[in-house]
């Protein structure tokens, strides 16, 4: 019998890898399509972008934290 937890998880790991590859495209599109509000004086400065987010409540600390592990997890 299968685990129901790492099926789920299999599932997924080709959207996370899809997201990431849309992600590095086309930054500012990927982040409309989830409903990100980013000016677009800053589009082009990703630190910037990670401060707007965080400044308006868009992203939490957590959230970013989870990301930055996420990352760090596709970098190995």
């Amino acid at each position: 019998m299968s685990n129901y937890l790492y099926q789920s998880m299999k599932r997924q790991q080709p959207n996370m890898a899809s997201a990431l590859q849309n992600l590095k495209q086309n930054p500012m599109q990927f982040l409309m399509q989830k409903k990100f509000n980013v000016p677009q004086d800053i589009a082009n400065d990703p630190n910037a972008i990670i401060q707007h987010l965080m400044k308006s409540g868009q992203v939490t600390q957590r959230q970013y934290d989870r990301a930055m592990q996420m990352a760090q997890h596709f970098k190995r």
